[in-house]
């Protein structure tokens, strides 16, 4: 569409602004160094550890509280738990019935957007602004209880990839790790511990030296560890310079900082151009399956592969349907695909890929027909989400499963024991800004995920049969992937990027819109039932604690710096019933 090409075109004269270096110099930070094992049909890939860079001890009061599901109300990561679920398991005061009551209790002004979903915990709130801060304030009045500037704190320099951002950013979500807040910077990539109660820095932590690289993903936290991915920006880079970047995840020392494994997704590039690259580690927070002692993980498209994996693409000419094997993708290429570690020694006990053949970056997505491009489809179809986990009947059995949605608008639910397909579904339309994208959520009875539709696809909804082109937001039965319903987003060629937050029967979640409402609908039909303009565009989630709802507003920044449909925010805003 006509919009579409003006928004691309915006996206990219943001991107030339920004980027203008050489193709960077690559080291690995650890390498497959023990060979891969062959086990029950799935490639196992063991790592070394690396060195951390620590700048300080842990004091006395280094108490590490609960780290298993929200028991009380608060919200200890992006996915609130350990389980990804993003859903308020003991809110009472805010139902369908109530909703509608929900105020505006106060207002954070920070000056700059905010795009995190808020941790909550001990009657705090913690998160990050695109100002450069990172802020404590009182759930129950907003009051400010301490603030640090990240640049400050800890010495790092802007990379100068993020668009409209001058000072070293988060956009995640901090980790509650017990005394500690734990979160990853954009740019470099690096995570970082601070008191919990002050701010000041414990230690930090180099997860990849690359220059595009950063983390975006908000990490778990569990039995003493700190599980986080790493990604980058190098999408961004020209035809030429592109890409040598390769997605990591690592599990780190909740004490020290020390990396205790980094498993890669890719082949080792060596740092060199026209090998693979990507497999970023970027959505949501990882899912960890205690009684099997698995992390769940699910990873991002190819930036560029080696030679024979381009011919064997022009020779095959085109896409597999996503179920089924791709010839052009070899064993140990862990592109858009759910995969599940073991806990202890980071080794891939099992893995599935969904999606098959997937190069993507900016300048062939403008300039699709470029000789120097990479033969196609080039689908963008990341999992911008890592899995949720949950538990459903089927045939009369119960199945223990990980679900996650793409950007294509693929929804997958995987068998947790050794990642075989228990059901897929099409939610929606996919698009460079998904799709599914951010992090679903789920009660067990019902998945429910945005679709962003940011090529503004026709979107059919159900049961209605209705069309738009704007985004939505869709239900589908945990038991089967059927959907349930489909509801647009009320604004008119919009987008609907942001997570999605489930609680005690009603679905919130934002809107790109310039005026940024902040929707709440009810979980078993799909209808809005209450909103709020915040007065700038809402792409991040909300989280929600004791009858009140707590969310940021703006993004107009990084790639979306130039989007004249995205506006500037300023605030976290709390709604209470």
């Amino acid at each position: 569409m006509a919009g579409d090409g003006r928004r691309k075109r915006l996206i990219w004269d943001t991107l030339n602004a920004l980027i203008a270096i050489a193709t960077p110099e690559r080291r690995r930070v650890s390498d497959h160094d023990a060979g891969e094992e062959k086990e029950k049909g799935f490639i196992v890939t063991p790592s070394i550890a690396m060195p951390s860079i620590v700048t300080a001890m842990v004091s006395d009061r280094d108490g590490f509280g609960s780290d298993l599901a929200n028991g009380e109300e608060d919200w200890l990561n992006h996915g609130g738990d350990i389980y990804n679920r993003r859903y308020a398991y003991n809110e009472t005061k805010i139902s369908p019935s109530t909703v509608s009551n929900l105020r505006l209790k106060w207002q954070f002004f920070a000056g700059k957007d905010i795009s995190a979903t808020p941790a909550i915990f001990d009657g705090m709130l913690y998160f990050p602004s695109w100002n450069g801060y990172l802020y404590a304030v009182k759930a129950e009045d907003g009051s400010l209880i301490w603030k640090q500037n990240l640049q400050n704190l800890t010495g790092f320099q802007p990379t100068g990839f993020v668009g409209n951002v001058n000072t070293t950013v988060s956009r995640s979500t901090p980790t509650v790790a017990g005394n500690l807040l734990i979160i990853g910077i954009y740019g470099p990539a690096v995570a970082i511990a601070v008191e919990r109660w002050s701010g000041k820095l414990v230690w930090s932590t180099q997860l990849d030296p690359h220059p595009a690289g950063v983390i975006t993903m908000s990490g778990t936290f569990y039995n003493g560890a700190f599980y986080v991915g790493t990604s980058s920006l190098e999408e961004g880079l020209s035809i030429t310079q592109c890409c040598t970047f390769q997605g990591s995840f690592a599990k780190l020392n909740i004490t020290t900082g020390a990396i205790a494994w980094q498993t890669f997704m890719l082949p080792n590039n060596n740092g060199s151009l026209g090998q693979y690259a990507g497999a970023a580690i970027w959505g949501s927070s990882p899912s960890i399956d205690i009684p099997r002692n698995l992390v769940y993980i699910a990873t991002g498209n190819l930036y560029s592969v080696p030679p024979n994996i381009s011919l064997c693409q022009q020779k095959q000419n085109n896409q597999t349907v996503p179920t089924q094997p791709d010839q052009c993708v070899e064993p140990d290429n862990h592109s858009n695909s759910i995969l599940g570690l073991d806990l202890d020694s980071g080794k891939i006990v099992w893995y599935t890929q969904l999606g098959g053949y997937d190069v993507w970056f900016f300048a062939c997505f403008l300039d699709p027909t470029s000789p120097s491009c990479p033969p196609g489809p080039s689908t963008d179809s990341d999992f911008g989400e890592a899995p949720m986990m949950l538990s459903v009947e089927v045939n009369g059995t119960k199945r223990d499963v990980v679900v996650a949605v793409q950007k294509n608008g693929f929804a997958w639910a995987l068998d947790r024991n050794n990642g075989s397909i228990i059901w897929s579904t099409v939610a929606g339309p996919g698009g460079f800004g998904g799709g599914g994208t951010w992090g679903a959520a789920t009660d067990e009875n019902r998945v429910y995920t945005n679709i962003g539709n940011s090529n503004d696809k026709i979107f059919t909804l159900k049961p209605s049969n209705q069309t738009t082109t704007s985004g939505g937001w869709v239900a589908m039965d945990a038991r089967n992937g059927q959907i349930l319903w489909s509801t647009a987003n009320p604004n008119i060629n919009t987008s609907s990027s942001g997570p999605v937050t489930i609680a005690n029967g009603v679905l919130f979640a934002g809107s790109t819109y310039q005026t940024g409402p902040l929707f709440a609908m009810n979980a078993e039909t799909g209808k809005i039932l209450w909103s709020y303009d915040t007065g700038a565009t809402v792409y991040g989630g909300a989280s929600v604690s004791k009858g009140c709802v707590y969310v940021g507003n703006g993004y107009k920044v990084g790639f979306f710096a130039g989007d004249p449909f995205f506006t500037a925010g300023t605030s976290l805003f709390a709604f209470c019933v």
